[in-house]
């Protein structure tokens, strides 16, 4: 039996540690030649670590959240045979400074691969309501049905599917719902849980147990960028609203015809519009060296789209957004969320944005305050769409209005220029003529 030690190798150029994301062995366990042993995080990349030998499990470096070295022992092998294959030295290369081998080939040629899966966030009171609608979805299922009350109405309980799908969210048999009508009501459900204190079984939801959860991984690089984007970055935000009923309209007409193409959102349309005003405001397509104090301000757009994981907050890029049509566009905002959710997404789509867009989609509330993705200089928040009554001309009209928020680094962009870079892109926006021109 011989003693293989795994070393971490060099996963990227600067690079001098990693974090243990996660375990996929233990010790005692088997292993075979190129089976996973761990993902390690570098910057915003995981990287899957094979090992290179078979044998058994005999040592791990430390616990998930331990940063490790590189060209430390990440883990210790006991292989057979009378040696474990020393890697072989390749010219110019000193060796380590225990005296171990060298990583081999195959183990610098690791590959990041992204271990995310692209998903709309979800409120913790979303997944409660969820899993209370398929409890009472299986309990509808499963029990027999109610019997007839009193009123004659039968077994079958009449309903709108409005109010079947809140008595799901609710946990509430519709057959224990009295109503005096032939069918029953929101009005009858609320007076049932009035009549039993606000919750089906009258009393308040139970206590949860209290959770201890260690900040690793992606979770633990978003707080760290996000603390110091905070304590750097004077913000300032800039609220302005937008009429996006004739771009809308442009939208809906675009998608009829729209052939093998992806379904245009409001997102192309508004990177457009990013894209044209930040030719005459470039200022906001800016990064800035707060160490040296340099600012660099861009030629091209490379768009930073923060985007919701199952691990947190990512931000792949799409390079000279302010070059492509709006149907390109959709096309790399499809690409880069297939990448991501298929864990394909490479470190250079996650790297080298110049100025960030933020969209929570419906759920997007009337306004927000994003924080700057550092070191650029500025971030654009995209808000819900709303129907408003507004006075155009002296007349009440019913239109759909929408709000932008841009946070800007103070120390480089001014009040005027963020005003003013926003203003440009509401005669865009609003005459979608002048956008696609």
């Amino acid at each position: 039996m011989a003693r293989y030690e795994f070393k971490l190798p060099d996963i990227g150029e600067g690079i001098a540690e990693a974090e243990i994301v996660a375990w996929h062995v233990k010790i005692g366990d088997r292993v075979e030649e190129d089976q996973q042993l761990a993902d390690m995080m570098t910057d915003k990349a995981t990287v899957e670590m094979e090992t290179p030998v078979a044998g058994q499990v005999v040592e791990l470096a430390g616990e998930v959240g331990d940063l490790i070295p590189i060209g430390s022992v990440l883990a210790v092998i006991e292989t057979e045979g009378e040696s474990a294959a020393p890697a072989p030295e390749r010219k110019g290369e000193q060796p380590l400074a225990d005296g171990a081998e060298q990583p081999t080939p195959a183990q610098e040629q690791a590959l990041p691969t992204m271990a995310v899966e692209e998903q709309p966030p979800i409120s913790p009171a979303g997944g409660d309501k969820r899993g209370g609608s398929a409890k009472a979805a299986a309990k509808e299922e499963t029990s027999p049905p109610p019997a007839p009350p009193a009123s004659g109405r039968g077994q079958k309980v009449l309903a709108s599917p409005a109010v079947r799908q809140r008595a799901r969210d609710l946990g509430v048999d519709l057959g224990e719902v009295k109503t005096a009508g032939d069918r029953v009501r929101h009005s009858d459900l609320d007076a049932y849980l009035l009549y039993n204190g606000g919750s089906v079984s009258g009393r308040g939801a139970p206590p949860r147990q209290d959770e201890t959860i260690k900040v690793v991984g992606l979770r633990r690089k978003i707080a760290e960028n996000m603390a110091e984007a905070k304590r750097r970055i004077p913000h300032f935000t800039l609220v302005e609203e937008f009429d996006v009923t004739a771009l809308e309209e442009t939208r809906a007409m675009m998608n009829q015809d729209r052939g093998n193409n992806p379904k245009l959102t409001l997102l192309p349309f508004l990177i457009t519009a990013m894209g044209k005003a930040i030719a005459v405001w470039p200022m906001l397509n800016a990064t800035f060296d707060d160490d040296s104090m340099v600012v660099t301000r861009h030629g091209s757009m490379h768009l930073g789209m923060a985007t919701q994981t199952e691990g947190g907050l990512m931000v792949p890029v799409i390079r000279d957004a302010q070059g492509k049509s709006v149907w390109q566009l959709a096309t790399e905002i499809v690409r880069l969320a297939e990448a991501a959710r298929s864990g394909k997404a490479g470190r250079d789509e996650l790297m080298g944005s110049t100025i960030t867009l933020s969209s929570l989609g419906p759920m997007g509330g009337i306004a927000s305050t994003p924080v700057i993705n550092r070191p650029e200089v500025a971030i654009i928040a995209v808000n819900k769409v709303e129907e408003k009554v507004v006075v155009i001309d002296g007349e009440i009209e019913v239109r759909k209005r929408m709000n932008l928020s841009l946070s800007c680094d103070h120390r480089v962009v001014d009040g005027w220029d963020a005003a003013s870079f926003l203003q440009a892109m509401k005669a865009l926006i609003e005459n979608p003529l002048r956008l696609l021109s």
